[in-house]
């Protein structure tokens, strides 16, 4: 077999067996074929696309690759979440403990985060103590005991994706819906979850900007995920605005804290129990999506959800008394206010770029040497379809620095404030093919 012959292959527009892409995947890992066959490879697909069982095939080949989490020692379904990102998502924060607190087992692995804010794991290293650094063995314990635990991912999970993701990132295939597809699905395979709810985010501060191109992204992974039997359905949810009101590390501890109270933002509860209600149904845990929404309500009313969350963080070496007093959090040394221009309703807040500003207090990373300052971020007073009054707080910056005028300048310019707006619509699709 010869990588040229491949190439050409796919060039041509024709279907790839199952012997050809564990080929190349074997031989990109080991480091057989060379980087410009690979990226050869990787724009015929961009141009050509892949059937269904390429794209089930090619996800297969990277969960190979490396080592893959054996979780069959865990008792029950494990359902695995996974958002395709954005800001201010705060939603592991809250799911873990609450779907947990119903009986559904989580056995979690995050990583850290590159953009706006950290990733989940950086999140939960603002509480003091907490660490990811357990054994296998004892993760899977604390699954089995208390049904929840969150582990950092391998380094030799899905190799193959690394270095595919890597190499596409500089030859400009990125965009490719089966390269992203199985990207994402090879991870959470590897993972070793038996059901994967995926939360498929469309808007200005999502990697898919429309939602056509969300829907297709969420049908591949869906279609991926059964074909090699695990049950898979997608939301797609609107990132369009940052969800929640913070954005930045301890600042969305706290607002995890409050959803769990049952006192958090409107469309960060909204789109938890929705992503949660669908988990606790591949779990088989309730008979319907009403009656798996009426549980979880249940567990933040009666304060379940948050002795989970206590639990969660005791087991891992977490001040447990963050849950009941947040102030014990990093706390930045400056609060300054962004007051309105003028009044109306608010209409538009560019997600990504209130991210960035975020970013530009420190609270995330452009490379993976980058520090994050845990204690600073943005939270936003008001949402899209809200009014307000000239003079009125915006946004309320946590800066560790005084001079914030730039940061000042970026919001002024991605919160637009006019005579009427309409609120987004939050949960626009669900994909169960």
């Amino acid at each position: 077999m010869r990588m040229v012959d491949i190439i050409s292959k796919k060039r041509d527009g024709k279907e790839l067996t199952t012997q050809e892409i564990n080929f190349f995947i074997e031989g990109y890992t080991k480091g057989t074929i060379p980087d410009y066959q690979a990226s050869a490879l990787t724009m015929a697909i961009y141009f050509k696309d892949m059937t269904e069982k390429e794209r089930a095939d090619l996800t297969m080949a990277m969960v190979n690759s490396g080592e893959t989490i054996d979780l069959s020692a865990i008792e029950g379904i494990k359902v695995d979440k996974h958002s395709t990102g954005g800001v201010g998502d705060t939603t592991t924060l809250v799911l873990a403990p609450l779907v947990s607190a119903v009986g559904v087992p989580v056995a979690k692995m995050s990583g850290r985060g590159l953009g706006h804010t950290g990733g989940t794991i950086d999140k939960l290293e603002s509480i003091d103590g907490f660490h990811v650094e357990i054994t296998k063995n004892k993760f899977i314990e604390l699954v089995n005991k208390n049904k929840v635990a969150v582990i950092g991912q391998s380094g030799n999970l899905t190799p193959a994706d690394k270095k595919l993701y890597a190499l596409r990132d500089v030859t400009g295939s990125v965009e490719s819906i089966p390269l992203i597809a199985s990207s994402i699905m090879s991870k959470k395979i590897a993972a070793g979850a038996d059901a994967i709810v995926l939360d498929v985010k469309t808007g200005a501060g999502a990697f898919m900007k429309t939602e056509e191109d969300a829907e297709k992204l969420a049908h591949a992974m869906v279609k991926i995920g059964n074909n090699v039997g695990r049950r898979t359905m997608a939301v797609i949810s609107d990132m369009s605005q940052p969800l929640g009101f913070a954005i930045g590390n301890a600042l969305e501890v706290k607002e995890a804290i409050n959803t769990l109270k049952g006192e958090g933002p409107e469309d960060l509860t909204e789109l938890v129990l929705t992503l949660g209600s669908q988990m606790v149904m591949l779990a088989k845990k309730a008979n319907t999506l009403e009656e798996a929404r009426q549980m979880l309500e249940a567990v933040i009313k009666n304060g379940k959800a948050l002795e989970k969350f206590k639990v969660f963080l005791k087991n891992q070496g977490g001040d447990e008394s963050v849950a009941d007093n947040p102030d014990k959090l990093p706390q930045a040394k400056y609060k300054i206010e962004v007051p309105a221009k003028k009044s109306g309703f608010v209409s538009n807040i560019v997600a990504d770029e209130i991210g960035l500003a975020a970013m530009l207090l420190g609270a995330g990373r452009a490379t993976k040497e980058d520090t994050i300052d845990l204690a600073v971020g943005l939270v936003l007073n008001k949402k899209v379809g809200d009014s307000i009054q000239k003079g009125e707080s915006l946004v309320t910056i946590y800066a560790n620095k005084e001079n914030v005028e730039e940061v000042k300048s970026k919001i002024y310019e991605n919160i637009s404030i006019n005579n009427k707006a309409e609120k987004p619509v939050l949960i626009h699709k669900i994909i169960t093919e």
